[in-house]
């Protein structure tokens, strides 16, 4: 039986800590975990999603952004649950989906510290988009409209490194003059005519246009 006054005393450290941990709690109602547990259901109170979930908060003191998390110091909520039922609502409800690192972001977590957990989750799937995961929501209408969204955002992110006409001219010029050099080889020689231009800019090119084997073959 928790008394009154310990309860009291709880929510008023709630109010000033914001946020505090079972066994804290349980020394200041003086009961046991299981009641802890019990009173806390009542309080529909919210667990962290990171620390192990060891962190509790009353739904009246977090702050939640738009996304719907909350951060208090190094401890973190969610409105939507735990951290897989986080995932898979912010998966759900993203315009093209996530990738790990975009998760990653999201959360504030290191994406290798949690992502394995998410290979098969119901309401998601992971599919393998260039060296990265990406988990789209396992509705048909919502996957079809999410992968949709992130081949456009790819095709217009790899437009916009094109290289400009000019550089493009030099770069063409260079893959007809040395047909078998590699495309390294062709950024550091242009590299050496004062013309900073990498690699992977000299590959989008290259593919954007559809000539690589053209060129080559020259």
């Amino acid at each position: 039986m928790i008394k009154p006054e310990n309860e009291s005393k709880a929510l008023a450290e709630f109010e000033h800590r914001k946020v505090m941990t079972l066994p804290e709690l349980a020394a200041v109602l003086d009961c046991s975990t299981r009641s802890v547990h019990r009173r806390l259901k009542q309080w529909e109170a919210c667990c962290s999603y990171n620390q192990n979930a060891r962190f509790y908060t009353l739904p009246h003191i977090a702050r939640y952004d738009r996304q719907g998390l909350w951060r208090h110091r190094n401890v973190f909520f969610s409105r939507y649950g735990n951290l897989k039922q986080t995932v898979v609502h912010l998966v759900r409800n993203s315009v093209r989906g996530f990738d790990a690192a975009e998760i990653g972001r999201l959360l504030q977590l290191p994406p290798h510290s949690f992502i394995w957990h998410f290979r098969s989750v119901p309401g998601m799937r992971r599919e393998t988009w260039g060296k990265a995961f990406v988990y789209f929501c396992d509705e048909p209408d919502i996957y079809l409209s999410q992968r949709e969204a992130r081949t456009q955002a790819a095709a217009a992110e790899k437009q916009r490194r094109l290289p400009s006409d000019t550089d493009a001219v030099l770069i063409l010029v260079d893959r007809i003059k040395h047909p078998g050099s590699s495309i390294q080889e062709c950024s550091q020689r242009l590299q050496r005519r004062g013309k900073r231009i990498s690699s992977e800019a000299i590959t989008d090119l290259l593919e954007y246009h559809g000539i690589e084997k053209k060129t080559a073959d020259t």
